[in-house]
């Protein structure tokens, strides 16, 4: 007899449509085709394992198993319910081989039947909402996750005896249901840190505000201890809140890399990655075999922190530059290629030496002469290019640290992030991919960013002064036209030129002479 049951495979950030066709036939063998990988072809004894629990049996004939298409490679242990519940109905075990069609079935098995968490359980329901299934059969696990879609039934499992009492005996499976509305508002602001805790700082909680308010670019430079991690963790509390969209986008990255918590549903804030100065390029910038989005790309929507930046191999840094103009990173292999997308905040921190005390106020540099320049060269030009703001972090005094003084909350300083931000939202609607000041375009900056003769002469003097690039030249623009959208200027005015100028102080012609 001959079954036909449905699932997914997923490429990149999406699900593709997979039919898995079962024939039990007259003979011997267990015949598995479709371009599957090591797990899925290790399904037999799984399969067979867990379906003895419940007294049903492989049976003793020959099964040919094509998964189709077949020139798409499939991979991983997500096909095991599927193949298992195809098997009993082309064997006649259990009825209901017609109503079978209707749903998407995925889940690993264990041994005794029960069913693991899978990857890429939202994309898998947005396909068969487009494809039109009844329903999605998945571990209970990630049944939250896939709820979130709706138009489609989402049908969360423990084992393999629900699925299969749920066709042979028609014992009803309960619908997982989600508020998406209310999961969204209840978890849009649950932030763990806050600006609030900071001491003193004002400055560079003043550069975080226009990095936030523009989607701009950050480095902070200071000897340790003087707070460059606690402020860059505090930066997601005073970004603007994801939009529904946004969060969808965001949760299908992180469902599809398997970095969904058990029984979590929606993602509502915006992601902090923060990956270790050991981590290779592939795992930065996704890939892989078979591609996996990486951290560019589960900071999507979110902020990417790398700390102790000249501590990354010099390779892992080059490889973010082309992802840090396009904002999406794309994975070629010989047959196919995917794109994930990476549109993301860029904030290192560094030390500002090998001893990390050049230009402390109070302790001496104990670096030989050139050790601070050849420290600052393990970053290349063309990465610090492309990051808007230098800011320099000084420790905080004694007397800041003990003053009861209250400092600004993160709530107070997001409002003008947004109000910010509808500003360019505003500016930048007849433009379908820009969103903020950061993304402009070299000819939108000629648009928007217009300076009188004055700002012109300034901007010239820092050019010769820094030796900066073209690239700095319209970065300084943009961190310039960010300024005065929170003043609610309509001009960029010279004292905003000149604070964008001044977040240029670390190039690499001004920093480490002595």
């Amino acid at each position: 007899m001959l079954v036909r049951t449905y699932s997914c495979a997923l490429m990149g950030v999406a699900a593709i449509h997979i039919a898995v066709e079962v024939s039990v036939d007259v003979g011997i063998g267990f015949h598995l085709v479709g371009l599957p990988d090591s797990a899925i072809k290790e399904s037999q004894q799984r399969i067979e394992t867990a379906l003895k629990n419940y007294n049903y049996r492989m049976p003793g004939r020959k099964i040919v198993i094509n998964m189709a298409p077949a020139d798409i490679r499939k991979e991983g242990s997500a096909f095991d319910l599927t193949l298992a519940i195809a098997i009993l109905a082309a064997s006649e075990q259990i009825k209901g081989g017609g109503r079978i069609q209707d749903y998407y079935i995925m889940g690993e098995l264990s041994l005794d039947g029960t069913l693991q968490p899978i990857r890429g359980a939202l994309p898998i329901a947005l396909e068969a909402r487009r494809r039109g299934k009844k329903a999605v059969i998945l571990p209970e696990q990630n049944a939250r996750e896939a709820a979130i879609v709706q138009g489609v039934e989402i049908l969360g499992v423990h084992d393999i005896k629900q699925v299969v009492d749920f066709f042979d005996k028609d014992i009803p499976i309960e619908p997982t249901r989600v508020d998406i509305e209310s999961e969204f508002r209840r978890n849009l602001n649950s932030y763990e840190y806050d600006f609030s805790d900071v001491k003193g700082q004002e400055n560079i909680k003043r550069a975080l505000e226009i990095a936030a308010a523009g989607g701009h670019n950050a480095i902070l430079i200071g000897p340790p201890g003087s707070g460059k991690t606690m402020l860059a963790k505090r930066l997601p509390s005073i970004l603007p809140p994801l939009t529904l969209e946004e969060a969808l986008e965001t949760t299908k990255i992180h469902s599809v890399a398997g970095k969904m918590s058990r029984y979590a549903s929606l993602i509502a804030v915006r992601p902090f990655r923060a990956p270790h100065h050991t981590i290779s390029d592939v795992a930065l910038v996704g890939g892989g075999t078979h591609p996996q989005p990486g951290e560019i790309s589960l900071a999507h929507n979110g902020v990417l922190f790398l700390d102790e930046l000249p501590e990354f191999k010099r390779q892992v840094l080059e490889v973010m530059r082309q992802p840090l103009e396009d904002r999406c990173v794309t994975i070629s292999r010989s047959q196919y290629s995917v794109e994930f997308p990476a549109s993301f905040m860029f904030v290192a921190a560094m030390n500002p030496c090998p001893c990390g005390n050049y230009n402390h106020p109070s302790i001496v540099c104990t670096c030989k002469p050139g050790e601070v320049q050849n420290y600052l060269g393990k970053v290349s030009g063309p990465l610090m290019d492309r990051i808007d703001l230098h800011v320099e972090v000084v420790p905080v005094s004694h007397e800041e640290l003990a003053s009861n003084k209250p400092t600004e909350m993160s709530s107070e300083i997001r409002k003008r992030v947004v109000a910010a931000r509808e500003l360019q939202k505003a500016r930048f609607v007849d433009y379908p991919n820009v969103f903020c000041n950061a993304q402009m375009s070299s000819r939108m900056v000629r648009q928007y960013c217009v300076i009188d003769m004055a700002g012109q002469q300034i901007l010239k003097d820092a050019m010769d002064r820094l030796g900066l690039s073209a690239r700095a030249y319209d970065r300084i623009l943009k961190v310039a036209r960010t300024i005065a959208d929170l003043d609610g200027s309509k001009n960029i005015e010279l004292g905003h030129l000149s604070e964008a100028i001044n977040f240029r102080s670390l190039d690499r012609d001004n920093w480490g002479k002595r």
